[in-house]
């Protein structure tokens, strides 16, 4: 039976909330292998700030293969009708379109889709928590839980810095290879194959000893993103620093925000206001995204009420911890007759991290990336029992494969016919500098020179 705690209880402030929620990631990590935290690091006072952890799997479905993986989905949802959390692997794209195919490698190996109902779900809105038990033992949980609340945070990862051993970050593809294959997508863009299309290259350790939610702590201090997330099947995480919200929907309402556009922030407030103009007044930077918002706009109208897509802002500049982003909104009225899974399928992948045309875009990434993108570019998020969802793009993550000790970050941006190869290798570079900064300063990793 559900058991639902609707005392609403308040935390004192904003340190007091913080501090619960480490403890109980440290705690659920400790003693489940299915975790999902979800985080949109607004202020805590606010009553739009959100948080739901996600603890243990009560029921799940798992996809290792892209058949009809949203047909599994939507499936799952009709029989449980409850709490989901999980994700979407970029690789569903074939499921999408039969022809498009992954042949590349993967250190990481996340299930291609995965939901599952939590045993615990914790929300927490604003300062106000609730619970929710689906589990009939739960005196016992109430008791584990409050003991294991008075303990202290222990920061459990493994100390490198001082060792012979130093971490190296290695690059799937070299600078002069990502240099030679922006041109090579140019060449597609003057014949006509495409307009646009979303390049990405995947820096990745070997051999990596760390500790992930220590780890994914200090990502979230520094990058404070909206889209935040740890995900946790087994041995297997997502350490999500999102920006970029891929669909929402609540009632009939759906809201998709793609990201395309960045430029580095200032270091001071009129040199921010320099760069934030000059990003927003960049030809090639509103090419790029006006291409994707006609492309979501494209993916809507197939699934919304006629007439109902709209453009509600467009070029919109949000600053974030090192970049600006140049973010666009599209609503649309999603139809009676239209399942959630089906709503998902239907926009996915998301057109910022493909390109235009889609599904020749995405081919094209087939040959010229040589890293499975997996849960990179995928998504992260849940289901409400009401049909509401609320999904993000996995970019700006570390992801980390604890068994085979394989640890992996990609990145990656649109090229267009104006790109300069150089300066879209310097924006990858820019992208992952958080990651880079953290992995030096917590595991003494450096990335390697290129000969």
């Amino acid at each position: 039976p559900l058991i639902r705690f609707m005392s609403k209880s308040q935390f004192s402030s904003s340190a007091a909330c913080r501090l619960f929620k480490q403890k109980v990631l440290q705690w659920a990590n400790a003693h489940y292998d299915t975790l999902c935290y979800l985080e949109s690091n607004t202020d805590k006072n606010a009553t739009d700030h959100q948080c739901f952890i996600a603890i243990g799997a009560a029921a799940w479905v798992q996809i290792e293969q892209e058949n009809n993986a949203f047909e599994a989905l939507k499936d799952f949802y009709d029989q449980e009708k409850n709490w989901l959390f999980g994700h979407l692997s970029y690789d569903l794209k074939n499921d999408v379109e039969p022809r498009l195919s992954s042949q590349h490698i993967d250190g990481i190996e996340f299930p291609e889709l995965y939901f599952f109902r939590p045993q615990i779900l914790l929300s927490i809105q604003g300062l106000t928590l609730e619970v929710v038990i689906q589990n009939t033992d739960y005196q016992n949980f109430i008791k584990d839980f409050d003991n294991n609340l008075g303990v202290d945070i222990k920061k459990n990862d493994v100390d490198v810095k001082h060792t012979e051993h130093r971490f190296e970050i290695l690059p799937r593809m070299t600078k002069t290879e990502y240099l030679r294959k922006v041109e090579a997508v140019r060449s597609h863009i003057a014949k006509g194959d495409i307009y646009e299309m979303n390049l990405c290259q995947e820096f990745f350790m070997e051999h990596a000893e760390c500790e992930p939610l220590a780890l994914f702590e200090q990502l979230n201090e520094v990058a404070q993103t909206p889209f935040t997330a740890f995900y946790k099947i087994k041995n297997k995480y997502a350490l999500c620093a999102s920006p970029e919200r891929f669909m929402q929907k609540k009632g009939q309402q759906l809201l998709v925000q793609p990201i395309k556009g960045t430029i580095k922030r200032g270091q001071t407030s009129e040199e921010d206001a320099q760069l934030r103009s000059q990003l927003y007044n960049s030809p090639k930077d509103r090419s790029e995204n006006v291409m994707i918002v006609d492309l979501m706009r494209n993916d809507l109208g197939r699934i919304a009420e006629t007439g109902s897509v709209e453009v509600k802002e467009l070029f919109g500049i949000y600053p974030y911890a090192n970049v600006f982003q140049m973010i666009s909104t599209i609503v649309a009225t999603l139809r009676h007759d239209i399942h959630v899974a089906e709503a998902l399928k239907s926009c996915y992948p998301m057109g910022s991290m493909t390109g235009a045309p889609k599904i020749r875009a995405m081919e094209l990434i087939e040959h010229y990336e040589n890293t499975k993108r997996g849960l990179y570019s995928g998504s992260i998020g849940y289901i409400t029992p009401d049909g509401d969802f609320d999904f993000n793009v996995v970019i700006r993550s570390i992801l980390y494969n604890r068994d085979n000790q394989y640890l992996s970050f990609q990145v990656g941006g649109a090229i267009v016919y104006d790109s300069v190869p150089e300066q879209e290798y310097e924006e990858c570079l820019l992208k992952a500098k958080l990651i880079f900064q953290l992995l030096e300063a917590e595991l003494g990793a450096t990335l390697k020179s290129e000969k």
